[in-house]
């Protein structure tokens, strides 16, 4: 009569170990969805914003910028980061709209979560790290901008401040784009310290960020975001204690 009883309730402590487990991976999951990045123009949380301005408007239904914010994003020199795009010239309007699409990306996109780290920077805490891109947004935005000009390589530091807009340091020269960077992954990987990075996949494999898109009542970055979460949360956040707890389980 005794050995049922065990029986019994080693089968409940194995099913609330392993609920235990899920439920782990569930909220970790849930840290890294719905984030806005700690930085000088993000709101704390993200919500709607009916009023977004021109490639903004794409995350108004849940976004982490404000109206303003989308504006000054279109702005050749905003109030944003006081920086210039004109730095070697005019840049080209077919350059441009990757450049509006990227600071809308990151200014308004709730879905960035999986790749935020901390920093100690004076104008933002946190920054994104390795975002994985869909191939097609990173060709486009070089080969858009391969024939515009540019003085500098990582576009996050460098630069000669000293009149309040960023201009080419002493030294530097305006290159071609396609010059300074000789393919679309070293563009994209090294322009902004490695922010984003360059992959294979396509848009719609659910594996890679879209800059930008149209329906902004069906954001494609989400399950990408939701995928990445579930991968960190098998990560070192939670992986130490769901190993213990499985390894609990075989014990028992």
């Amino acid at each position: 009569m005794i050995l049922p009883n065990v029986h019994h309730s080693r089968a409940m402590l194995r099913c609330l170990l392993l609920l235990t487990a899920a439920s782990l991976l569930s909220a970790a999951k849930e840290d890294y969805m719905d984030q806005c990045i700690d930085g000088k123009h993000h709101k704390t949380e993200p919500g709607p914003e009916d009023n977004l301005h021109g490639q903004c408007e794409a995350w108004k239904d849940k976004a982490c910028c404000t109206t303003n914010t989308s504006h000054a994003a279109h702005q050749d020199q905003s109030y944003l980061y006081s920086f210039d795009w004109n730095h070697c010239g005019m840049m080209s309007e077919q350059c441009k709209k990757h450049f509006i699409q990227d600071t809308c990306f990151y200014e308004c996109s709730p879905n960035l979560g999986p790749w935020i780290e901390q920093v100690d920077q004076s104008w933002r805490k946190e920054r994104i790290l390795d975002v994985p891109l869909c191939k097609e947004d990173c060709q486009g935005w070089y080969n858009d901008c391969k024939d515009d000009y540019t003085c500098m390589e990582n576009w996050h530091k460098g630069w000669n401040w000293t009149e309040g807009v960023n201009k080419c340091p002493v030294g530097t020269s305006c290159r071609k784009v396609g010059v300074v960077f000789p393919s679309e992954k070293a563009f994209c990987e090294k322009l902004w310290s490695n922010s984003y990075k360059f992959t294979e996949h396509a848009r719609g494999s659910g594996r890679c960020m879209q800059l930008f898109f149209l329906n902004s009542s069906v954001n494609p970055n989400v399950k990408v975001a939701e995928y990445y979460a579930s991968l960190k949360g098998s990560g070192p956040r939670t992986g130490p204690l769901i190993f213990l707890l499985l390894l609990s389980l075989l014990v028992v």
